[in-house]
């Protein structure tokens, strides 16, 4: 298996990116769904918090990776051919996850920052973006939860597609994605 993308399957990179990101978005949910089990203020909750924002982040920059290196590779092809509308809507899916992987963490980037709160990362306390101001931090906030609750959805259908195609339509779309066997 190549590192780059061929015409019949994703390369290493892309395989290893994709993978790498889903991991990720289940530990950012998972931080940030977690918090809920430790009262408001306590230390266990302030660092699940702080992990949520810091892995966001780590999203944002794999996925600034990710869009240069599905720009400057091959798409492989899936066999048999999708119809053009579904063409069309996986298109319109990946947009959207790649908008709502970019979305999500300067929408958390800037709530931090108009909150006038410290923003962590692995060690490092980012620069804020705006002056604090509390009102549009909670408006910012709330924006930002709405999105992610929608991304619960994207991810959910972008994972069923690839189940209906291997599944029912038994096409290769999700065994392009897939580590190469043996």
């Amino acid at each position: 298996m190549t590192l780059k993308n061929t015409t019949e399957r994703y390369g290493l990179l892309s395989i290893g990116m994709h993978w790498l990101m889903l991991l990720l978005l289940i530990a950012v949910y998972a931080c940030i769904e977690l918090r809920e089990l430790y009262p408001k203020g306590s230390d266990p909750r302030e660092a699940l918090k702080a992990w949520h924002f810091m892995l966001g982040m780590l999203v944002f920059l794999l996925t600034l990776g990710r869009i240069a290196v599905r720009l400057s590779g091959t798409t492989p092809v899936i066999v048999s051919e999708p119809q053009q509308w579904q063409n069309g809507l996986a298109r319109l899916m990946h947009l959207l996850l790649y908008a709502m992987m970019i979305a999500l963490p300067i929408a958390g980037w800037l709530t931090l920052s108009a909150a006038g709160k410290p923003i962590p990362f692995f060690g490092l306390e980012l620069p804020p973006l705006m002056g604090a101001d509390k009102e549009l931090a909670g408006t910012i906030k709330d924006l930002h939860k709405t999105v992610g609750t929608t991304g619960y959805f994207l991810i959910g259908l972008h994972a069923l597609a690839g189940l209906f195609h291997h599944y029912i339509l038994r096409d290769n779309a999700l065994t392009r994605m897939l580590p190469k066997r043996g």
